[in-house]
């Protein structure tokens, strides 16, 4: 045991001084909390603005040669108040006066969008008088803009591990020249796990302002069941399908090393959140379900051929449509003389007459159905595995509420089923799963 927690906070959690000192007790109250990994600060009330958004919108006027003065003013603002309230001895303007002439010069949209994390870094670090890791020299991507794994982890080890406590901002990285690089939209997740694992940490926590996971979307169940625990693969699963608490990547590194993940509330400290586990550890919830989550807007095209199955390459000439038409599928349901393709509304738009057409000319099928506005519903648990009546319960669920299903889908590992209902029951049937197994 190395007695490491690496602790990463939110936007929500850093959105204004009052968050701060809520972080500040957090980070102070367990020794073990060496590394922490801000993010840029979040809304502080509903109509408000997330400084990530109005630093793309600056590289935005930029580009289009419109003044952005007014825009940056407002993220002026912002960092200076956070820096009055919080009374700390750092000269911000500096930092923003270097800021705004680097994006005036045309800086990239990756060097802009990380102002918003290098700026919370750097206050953060002096609030709780912890050093600062810029994290340019530690977090590395290849010349082709991938992450660097091998070559991060060695940097990660060499430089955290001589430092008792650090902040280290999450979301960017460094190109081998030297340019910054962000990852993705909530990337700060990933930096999280790559500095657990980096230092061999016992425990990454994740806090953020929910108390873990929910066994539903609870704008469609009310009060759903809190999940204690949750597998890696179970995360990936729901996290695919829109339960959207941590940045499904963020799971890699750690997963790796075994490292547990806690999904904590800042808001409410003591809450024991979720807890997400190594996928080895066994199931000690047979016969019963993780979560039920699910995504609206899926058109389905059914294509029957006689004797599909035993023409060669068939499959191939469906797929090679879609990929000369830059799509893709989600699934692929089957039958012996039937195959669907289950793709995203957002993906065909404008493309899908060309589709049916290219599928004709190559495939010659006898006949091509298109079924939109689907939904999709994963119904999602290790507890599932090799569990008789499961398939029954969600079902007889669905056909309690006339619920129809246009489509099932379930993979070998036997933990999620997927089904395709029309978009108008797919609330209702998320509820209707739900109650099924929440007795």
């Amino acid at each position: 045991m190395n007695n490491i927690i690496v602790a990463k906070f939110g936007g929500s959690s850093l959105a204004d001084s009052n968050q701060f000192n809520k972080v500040k007790s957090i980070a102070l109250a367990n020794e073990k909390r060496r590394y922490i990994v801000p993010s840029a600060p979040g809304k502080r009330y509903k109509e408000d603005h997330k400084i990530t958004d109005l630093l793309y919108l600056c590289h935005a006027h930029v580009e289009q040669n419109i003044p952005f003065g007014d825009v940056f003013s407002v993220i002026e603002n912002r960092f200076l108040e956070l820096v009055e309230e919080l009374d700390v001895t750092i000269d911000i303007k500096e930092y923003l006066k270097e800021i705004k002439t680097n994006i005036a010069q045309g800086a990239s949209a990756d060097y802009t969008a990380s102002r918003g994390e290098y700026l919370n870094g750097l206050i953060l670090a002096n609030f709780l008088k912890y050093e600062f890791v810029d994290p340019v020299e530690i977090i590395f991507f290849n010349e082709k803009g991938i992450f660097d794994e091998e070559r991060t982890q060695r940097a990660v080890s060499k430089k955290l591990l001589k430092i008792d406590k650090a902040v280290i901002p999450g979301f960017y990285g460094s190109m081998p020249n030297g340019d910054v690089r962000t990852f993705s939209r909530g990337g700060s997740d990933v930096t999280g796990s790559i500095i657990a694992r980096g230092v061999n940490a016992d425990l990454y926590e994740n806090w953020t302002d929910v108390s873990g996971f929910l066994m539903a979307d609870p704008r469609i169940v009310e009060n759903p069941k809190n999940i204690k625990n949750i597998t890696y693969r179970e995360l990936r699963e729901l996290s695919y399908m829109g339960a959207t608490v941590l940045h499904e990547e963020a799971i890699f590194p750690v997963r790796k090393a075994s490292i547990p993940i806690n999904i904590k509330n800042t808001n409410s400290p003591d809450d024991e959140g979720t807890y997400i586990i190594n996928d080895l550890s066994p199931a000690s919830y047979a016969g019963s379900i993780t979560g039920v989550a699910g995504k609206k807007d899926f058109t389905i095209i059914t294509i029957e051929k006689s004797m599909m199955n035993i023409e060669q390459g068939y499959c191939r000439r469906i797929l090679s449509v879609l990929e000369d038409n830059n799509v893709s599928f989600e699934h692929i349901p089957s039958g012996v003389d039937t195959v669907s393709l289950v793709i995203a509304q957002s993906q065909l738009d404008g493309k899908l007459e060309r589709i049916l057409k290219e599928i004709e000319i190559k495939c010659k099928p006898d006949s091509i159905d298109v079924h939109p506005d689907i939904a999709l519903v994963a119904v999602v648990g290790i507890g599932m595995l090799r569990t008789i009546g499961i398939s029954a319960k969600i079902f007889e669920a669905l056909a309690k509420e006339d619920i129809n299903v246009t489509m099932i889908s379930q993979g070998s590992s036997e933990i999620n089923i997927i089904v395709g209902v029309e978009n108008s029951n797919f609330e209702n049937a998320v509820r209707a799963i739900y109650n099924a197994f929440s007795k």
